[in-house]
């Protein structure tokens, strides 16, 4: 009788025992990931840094603002070598280091495509007529911020046009950096043409393509 009783006790330890296992596998199988861990496991290294790349690249534009400067962070500080690339097809004006970096972007608007108002392709440097503010009436536009680069007050860096009463003018000003709307001249933001006044030298190379 004992006999039968400890193998009975025996028996149903046992028993107990594997229907324990049972019960913390199905635990184990039935717990969630966290999505954290799932996230991670999905994305792959490369994916992560082509991500965070993007996102730094998307920060460095900002959205075209005809008063403000084109990029978010500041202006380069002015060098010996330095030179802008005024780039037709982009409507973009770069400014380029001594070793051919890029180390700013600027919106534009150059010359309509006709023979009157292009604006002309070639190699040029920054002359020394510039000023504030000039009002043309043959033109009947003016501008703040205006350089010089070619005839000697003829063909200019300025900002976004302004009609007589030194208004800015909205059709143009919606046209910078999406396509030409000048007479010749390059046009930029407020912003960008004040620095560029303000910063670049007289002599500084410039090549429009």
């Amino acid at each position: 009788m004992k006999l039968n009783s400890h193998i009975r006790n025996l028996f149903i330890g046992i028993l107990l025992l594997l229907l324990a296992g049972i019960a913390v596998t199905v635990f184990w199988q039935s717990t969630p990931v966290p999505p954290s861990s799932q996230a991670a496991s999905a994305v792959s290294p490369h994916t992560k840094k082509k991500a965070v790349r993007h996102k730094k690249k998307s920060v460095m534009r900002q959205p075209i603002d005809w008063r403000k400067s084109s990029e978010t962070k500041p202006y380069p500080k002015v060098k010996k070598g330095m030179w802008l690339h005024v780039s037709l097809k982009k409507q973009r004006v770069y400014v380029m280091s001594a070793d051919q970096h890029v180390l700013y972007t600027m919106y534009a608007s150059t010359g309509v495509e006709t023979p009157e108002r292009k604006t002309p392709k070639g190699t040029y440097h920054i002359q020394a007529e510039r000023g504030r503010y000039f009002y043309s009436p043959s033109e009947q536009e003016g501008a703040y911020y205006w350089g010089s680069w070619l005839h000697h007050g003829e063909y200019l860096f300025h900002s976004t046009p302004t009609d007589v009463n030194k208004k800015f003018i909205q059709s143009d000003a919606k046209d910078l950096g999406k396509k030409p709307s000048s007479h010749g001249c390059v046009h930029w933001s407020v912003a960008d043409a004040k620095w560029v006044y303000e910063n670049i030298p007289y002599g500084m190379k410039v090549v429009i393509d």
